[in-house]
């Protein structure tokens, strides 16, 4: 539904910090500080307080949030494939490795996010994709299961786990190769 730019934030951050935007991205780009905020080990004020540590921020927790968390665009082929499935009775979830700030981000700028039946959300259950534990969460929030289910990321590593679960599983590349795919699988996709 989004791409996302972690060099955006570090950019910004290091603009205000003792470290170059490479160091920054560095940290926040899956690394094992990011890895602690997503799984919900850091509160948002923990979180910012080792990247102040870390990079000698010198802004406020208000500044830092602006900068990590705007860097989303939408993407909407996806925005309108989600909008025309759910306007077919089907049911949509929120899958996804991420934190409360870019939630919090993407509730306030991104109008369809409110239009999902549910959200799995890794900090929310102190776990992220791959580990299979998110995938059962998945499973008992939505009461479907194996084949029930239809799966898209965009990274390998998680679609695998989906695979071994039994899930219909699309490793997205681009909206049109995803829309042909889940088209085959029976959905309602509109014409292209």
């Amino acid at each position: 539904m989004v791409d996302f730019d972690y060099s955006i934030a570090a950019r910004r951050i290091a603009a205000r910090a003792n470290k170059d935007p490479q160091q920054v991205q560095r940290m926040l780009d899956h690394a094992p500080l990011l890895f602690r905020y997503e799984t919900g080990s850091l509160t948002r004020e923990e979180f910012f307080a080792e990247v102040v540590q870390a990079t000698g921020f010198k802004g406020t927790l208000a500044e830092f949030s602006t900068f990590f968390a705007d860097i989303f665009t939408p993407i909407p082929e996806m925005v309108a494939l989600h909008q025309h499935l759910r306007a077919h009775g089907v049911p949509t979830f929120i899958f996804s490795n991420t934190n409360d700030l870019a939630i919090s981000h993407i509730r306030a700028n991104f109008p369809f996010f409110s239009s999902f039946d549910a959200y799995v959300l890794s900090y929310e259950h102190g776990v992220m994709k791959p580990d299979g534990r998110l995938y059962e969460v998945v499973e008992r929030v939505t009461g479907r299961r194996a084949q029930q289910l239809v799966y898209l990321d965009d990274r390998p590593e998680n679609t695998q786990t989906g695979v071994e679960r039994g899930w219909q599983v699309i490793h997205h590349h681009t909206p049109s190769v995803s829309r042909a795919t889940l088209r085959q699988l029976g959905l309602p996709v509109p014409p292209d």
